[in-house]
């Protein structure tokens, strides 16, 4: 090995021995990067990449879509959007057996279309579904599960922050990423509303007596969210915004559309703007970081030198794929979803392209991937987030209520790398 590999190996030693004693993800990699570059390239180089990489990340436009997107959603959180969701899946689901279940996913995807979170999604619902299942009957390991499960659908159905990220990082077109995720986020309601089926059959309750009127008047509470998603989605498929332009315009539409509405006035609106602010933040921390960790990687030639080495192994271009995936996996137990994008896509993207798979495919099998970190342990970020608003509930309760879920991703995941036009239907239509 030579002094870069070892500089290289220290780095990555560092970083996850920083990430092992709670050092938010940001500041290490910021640390890792400008620490490392500095010990090949001198602390003078590495000193102006400091300087220069914050303001470089703040102000660049291709990534001012995240706080749009980001304020987009507490304002629809603010708004009661969740509970109207909720209410007209259960208008039009609760009729059948286990109906409530059925409705929390559906609203779990239908809150995803505006929030672009999981974690958002999961808290949102495990307040306004869970009460809701339990007072018919449903066990807490069934509906703790479901909403769960249910919340990962924030970071694949559009708008998605983390395919925003992923778009930013491999110079892809961040509009087919969100069209490229349409198709795969309803397979997964489907496939989810399956599972609850086929495992929990036996302990679902009966569906209640629903009128007809009931189910009508349902609707118009949620025709603002389809405005949204229309406006978004399909003005980005049709060409006429761009991602950023339909970020602020949603944004834009959402406080509108609250405030006609009275469920908006000064005082949450401004209590939006601190929390979209907080969470951006947030985001921009971990962005700058990735920016002066992946200058360490290029000086060091790290990305290249793996893909030489996952190439010479001779495996073939789907074991590769697989071994990949499982990194992500595997790094999903200890790591969030958008730190896992952040970190590992710029390593093994390389490798991908090398093998000739579609970057706009595989960011969409990395997500599906990512989203098993979020209901799996030891970190199962949506399980703790649930459990922190439900203490009564322990946490062995909700990943035993999730664990099917996780294989009906696996098996999802699976039919995704088979089957690669499911993906590409709508993105290739463009």
């Amino acid at each position: 090995m030579t002094s870069l590999d070892w500089t290289a190996v220290i780095g990555f030693a560092a970083l996850f021995a920083m990430l092992a004693v709670r050092v938010p993800i940001g500041v290490a990699m910021s640390l890792v990067g400008v620490a490392g570059f500095a010990a090949v390239a001198g602390w003078r180089p590495a000193l102006n990449q400091l300087a220069i990489s914050p303001i470089r990340t703040i102000t660049d436009y291709n990534l001012s879509l995240i706080p749009m997107f980001v304020l987009m959603g507490v304002l629809a959180t603010r708004s009661g959007m969740s509970r109207e969701l909720f209410r007209a899946g259960q208008a039009w689901l609760g009729q059948l057996r286990g109906g409530l279940a059925l409705a929390s996913i559906s609203a779990c995807a239908g809150f995803a279309a505006i929030s672009g979170s999981s974690v958002a999604t999961a808290a949102t619902m495990s307040k306004v579904a869970l009460p809701e299942m339990r007072r018919f009957g449903y066990s807490d390991k069934l509906a703790t599960g479901v909403i769960a499960g249910g919340g990962t659908l924030g970071i694949l159905i559009p708008p998605s922050v983390v395919l925003a990220i992923y778009g930013y990082i491999t110079e892809q077109d961040v509009g087919k990423l969100f069209v490229a995720g349409i198709l795969p986020g309803l397979v997964a309601v489907l496939m989810y509303m399956a599972c609850v089926y086929i495992v929990f059959w036996r302990e679902l309750p009966q569906g209640m007596s629903i009128a007809a009127g009931e189910r009508l008047a349902s609707l118009k509470g949620i025709w603002a969210i389809l405005l949204l998603f229309v406006a978004i989605i399909g003005g980005i498929y049709a060409g006429v915004v761009t991602p950023t332009e339909a970020a602020a315009a949603g944004a834009f539409l959402t406080a509108v559309i609250g405030i006609a509405r009275r469920r908006l006035n000064f005082r949450s609106i401004l209590n939006s703007l601190i929390e979209a602010l907080s969470t951006s933040v947030a985001i921009y921390t971990i962005l700058i970081g990735a920016m002066l960790f992946n200058y360490f990687l290029v000086i060091t030639q790290t990305p290249q030198k793996i893909a030489a080495f996952l190439v010479d192994l001779d495996l073939g271009a789907y074991p590769t794929l697989w071994l990949i995936l499982g990194l992500f996996f595997l790094m999903g137990c200890i790591l969030d979803a958008m730190a896992m994008i952040i970190l590992l896509v710029p390593i093994v993207y390389p490798v991908v392209m090398q093998l000739g798979f579609d970057p706009i495919w595989f960011g969409i099998i990395v997500v599906v991937t990512v989203e098993l970190g979020l209901i799996t342990p030891p970190i199962g970020m949506n399980v703790f987030v649930i459990n922190s608003i439900n203490r009564d509930v322990s946490l062995i309760t909700i990943f035993r209520g999730v664990a099917p879920f996780v294989f009906t991703d696996i098996i999802r995941l699976a039919l995704f790398v088979a089957f690669p036009s499911i993906v590409m239907l709508l993105p290739n239509s463009m």
